[in-house]
């Protein structure tokens, strides 16, 4: 669904929208097609990896370490204040950190402090939409 509209976070079931929206980072709930919205709320958002697909466990290890790689220079040259990365699985492949947890890390990308949020794919049984807006909120008071 994500690469057919070319909006993130596009798929029926995902709660990234409705998580980002319950953790105050955004005054309304928006809908994938309005993503070009959060810049005005200080927001940005990018992939990991380019390369859609359904499921993370579809992404190679090196698609994972470029994709970590391109992502730090973007962060180093764009500089903002935090780098939220959603999923942590996807972190400790993209940044080669098998210990990191979901929360504040020790990396920084120059100035740039990172977080590591919970994954709102549907498919993340490990959370619940009140617990991962509770999550997000954690960051949220640290911006």
């Amino acid at each position: 669904m994500t690469a057919a509209t070319g909006h993130h976070f596009a798929r029926p079931g995902n709660r990234f929208w409705p998580v980002l929206h319950l953790s105050g980072f955004t005054p309304r709930r928006l809908a994938p097609a309005e993503q070009g919205e959060l810049l005005t709320y200080g927001l940005g958002i990018t992939n990991v990896v380019a390369r859609a697909t359904a499921r993370a466990d579809e992404l190679t290890a090196e698609e994972y370490r470029e994709g970590g790689r391109l992502l730090a220079d973007k962060v180093t040259r764009l500089r903002p204040d935090w780098l939220a990365v959603v999923g942590v699985t996807a972190y400790r492949a993209a940044f080669a950190d098998r210990g990191a947890a979901v929360g504040p890390q020790d990396r920084v990308f120059g100035t740039t402090r990172v977080w590591v949020l919970p994954n709102p794919s549907g498919l993340n049984a490990h959370w619940t939409a009140a617990t991962m807006a509770e999550e997000y909120a954690r960051l949220r008071a640290r911006t």
